[in-house]
């Protein structure tokens, strides 16, 4: 449970980073008033998951990932990297972090749903808005992005080792 608790807290640490690091770029920038109350609007509930591991970890005694101001630092540079490359690398990073997660929710639901129901239950709200961010990127021309195959590839890369890291460090 704590390698759980742990992970997920990391993983919503680094997603509001990420959408920091895109509001960063794209929030000065004219004309973008659409992608702006996307990204702030996501990032609100990224922030509220967020707030919710916190305080599960407190609960729990369980120590967060010593990895904690890298993933911060490197969510807000994927956030402004993809951001400078155009709106649509931005939601094609989007749908490929959500995309990872939505995998990670599902397996970890269906792992702690008969010992910890109320918790799985949080976990299946929370993997519905990611589903939710994952399906407004794509409508959103996440897959038009320049080199997206590869954008794609290198973002779920890092999520996946951000997860295996962050479960024991």
């Amino acid at each position: 449970m704590a390698e759980i608790l742990r992970v997920d807290h990391a993983g919503e640490l680094g997603a509001v980073q990420i959408y920091r690091g895109q509001r960063a770029v794209l929030g000065s920038a004219p004309g973008r008033d659409r992608i702006n109350g996307q990204l702030a609007e996501m990032e609100a509930q990224e922030a509220e998951h967020l707030a919710r591991f916190d305080r599960l970890l407190t609960e729990r005694g369980v120590r967060p990932t010593a990895m904690t101001p890298v993933w911060r630092l490197a969510g807000f540079a994927l956030g402004a990297g993809t951001a400078l490359l155009g709106e649509k690398a931005a939601h094609a990073c989007t749908e490929a972090v959500e995309n990872v997660i939505e995998q990670h929710y599902a397996g970890q639901i269906a792992e702690i749903a008969e010992r910890e129901p109320e918790l799985a239950a949080e976990l299946t709200k929370f993997r519905d808005e990611e589903l939710a961010h994952r399906d407004l990127a794509v409508d959103e021309g996440a897959r038009e992005a320049p080199g997206y195959a590869l954008l794609s590839a290198v973002i779920r890369t890092g999520c996946r080792a951000a997860i295996k890291i962050s479960e024991k460090i």
